[in-house]
């Protein structure tokens, strides 16, 4: 999408990790290197989504605590600036709570059957009883954390997107049936009026391109030119968006999924890199301990002795050459292996030294904000005020717009 051209909302990015305590190698390739460089181009709100943890883990949620400021502290020391991003916790922002209430009313019960990740997830976690509302609603729960935030771009891979579509068509039920104010035309016209004589007219033939041709041009023409007035109100804005795509007031836009590159990040054991799996390496873990995982993580079976050529291929090495080494270094690993030229230990050193080079400045950062627990609660506390800010203006409009403001 060309930044140039997007709109205030879809210049908003919102993401969120489920607190499971210090993160790993594969987090930081997956998803925090990639927050990083959002945060520098988008308005990033980023949380910990404690309450989507209770979805699987209710029985025990004592572990949630410090595993909020563990994976905290590792968000800050990998790169993540809370002068240029939001950063929140969830439960700390009630609003979450009432808007995913507000939204269940609305929300037809087969929507949330019909997500993949629903029967995928109580196949894969059979030993949990996940017979609960709490475990059919997250993504619901999710809907109201990015409906909130009037998020216009949500960083998903492929197997997420489908909770993103579940949002839009949520976003839009919910303004079909709360959208739609008796004297809309009357008010949306009035708006118009406050654009000025030229950008009103303006407005309106895009509008008519857009609805009487189905010009994609106009509407996004139209959908700049509201976006640069300065003498519109919220709400009139809302109205001239939803009177320009024909509907009724746009009270929640709907997002759209901004696609990352899935992790290539492995395990040690060449597997996907998960505490599950007990194949991680910490972000915070100590040198010492890192370089020996990786000294003896396994190699390509068919290579018993140091003069038996092997497979690149077939190793779990290779996997992170593919990850931290250039293209001379992989043709050296590839001729050095199948000539059996160089030995597995000789071919891991590059790995264990590119790693422990990438992870230094991290752990160093870490140690600071260790020793500085009251800078990472004042950094939270502060980022949760901002984003409840946000929420309760939101909530307003929802309130409103469900005639549930009694003031």
């Amino acid at each position: 999408m060309d930044k140039l051209n997007i709109s205030a909302q879809h210049a908003r990015v919102l993401s969120g990790m489920r607190p499971t305590g210090r993160l790993h190698l594969g987090h930081y390739h997956g998803v925090l290197k990639n927050w990083v460089d959002l945060q520098h181009e988008y308005d990033c709100y980023f949380f910990v989504a404690d309450w989507h943890a209770l979805t699987t883990h209710y029985e025990d949620p004592s572990i949630i605590p410090n595993s909020i400021w563990d994976m905290v502290i590792d968000w800050l020391a990998a790169g993540v600036n809370h002068g240029e991003a939001k950063l929140f916790i969830q439960s700390q922002i009630p609003e979450h709570a009432e808007f995913h209430l507000l939204l269940s009313m609305i929300t037809p019960l087969g929507w949330l059957e019909r997500v993949p990740s629903y029967k995928d997830q109580q196949e894969k976690l059979k030993e949990k009883d996940l017979a609960t509302y709490g475990f059919l609603g997250y993504p619901l729960l999710q809907a109201a954390d990015i409906l909130m935030y009037k998020a216009g771009l949500v960083p998903v891979g492929e197997d997420q997107v489908a909770h993103v579509e579940l949002t839009r068509e949520v976003a839009r039920r919910f303004n079909h049936i709360y959208g739609r104010e008796q004297n809309f035309e009357e008010l949306s016209i009035h708006a118009m009026k406050k654009m000025g004589k030229k950008n009103a007219k303006l407005y309106y033939r895009y509008r008519k391109g857009y609805q009487e041709q189905g010009d994609l041009v106009s509407l996004e023409a139209a959908q700049a030119l509201l976006e640069s007035q300065q003498n519109l109100t919220v709400n009139d804005r809302e109205r001239l968006f939803g009177y320009l795509e024909g509907s009724g007031r746009i009270i929640l836009p709907e997002p759209q999924p901004l696609l990352t590159k899935a992790s290539k990040m492995p395990g040690l054991d060449g597997q996907k890199m998960s505490k599950s799996y007990n194949n991680t390496i910490a972000l915070r873990e100590e040198p010492e301990v890192i370089e020996k995982a990786l000294r003896t993580m396994p190699t390509d079976t068919n290579r018993v002795r140091r003069i038996d050529p092997g497979d690149p291929a077939r190793c779990p090495v290779w996997q992170f050459h593919e990850v931290y080494s250039g293209e001379d270094v992989k043709q050296w690993v590839q001729n050095g292996c199948k000539s059996a030229s160089i030995g597995c230990i000789e071919c891991k050193q590059p790995v264990i030294d590119a790693v422990l080079q990438e992870l230094k400045p991290i752990q160093e950062r870490a140690r600071d904000f260790e020793e500085q627990p009251e800078l990472v609660r004042t950094i939270i506390a502060e980022g949760c005020e901002e984003a409840r800010d946000m929420a309760q203006e939101t909530m307003n409009e929802v309130r409103a717009a469900m005639s549930l403001n009694l003031r």
